[in-house]
């Protein structure tokens, strides 16, 4: 599908996202973009929303969208996450990834992303009793 990941690097990423996701109530999706010319942020928040990224109960997803034909990465982090680790933490994580990416550690940097993330999550969005998986784990493409 992309020459960029293989299939089963993809199946590993799916889960590392269970695993990141297990401890927290925070979800993590990644949607790899091979369409997008123009724009890359503006289709990544109009796919946050279409992947409903904006109706967790804590409103703590997080999106990474990537379009690696064009060099692109984007980290949105839903209302409650972002008020808890501020911009900062995306723009470092962000140049951790993208930094990888030149080198062509792409499943290395994304993997590494999701882990990290999910400690984040865990740290501020911690599972206190029943943890509803609130979206799929897959990994969507465009």
């Amino acid at each position: 599908m992309n020459q960029f990941l293989t299939d089963q690097q993809i199946a590993s990423l799916v889960e590392a996202i269970q695993s990141a996701e297990e401890h927290s109530t925070g979800e993590i999706r990644v949607h790899i973009d091979s369409n997008t010319e123009t724009q890359n942020a503006q289709t990544a928040f109009e796919v946050f929303k279409k992947l409903c990224m904006n109706k967790t109960a804590e409103r703590n997803a997080v999106l990474f969208h990537v379009n690696f034909e064009q060099k692109y990465l984007t980290i949105i982090g839903d209302t409650g996450i972002h008020e808890k680790v501020h911009q900062s933490y995306w723009d470092r994580l962000h140049d951790y990834i993208t930094s990888e990416f030149s080198k062509g550690n792409y499943y290395k940097a994304l993997k590494s992303a999701i882990l990290e993330t999910g400690l984040e999550l865990k740290k501020h969005f911690p599972v206190e009793g029943e943890n509803h998986n609130e979206l799929p784990n897959e990994i969507t493409f465009s």
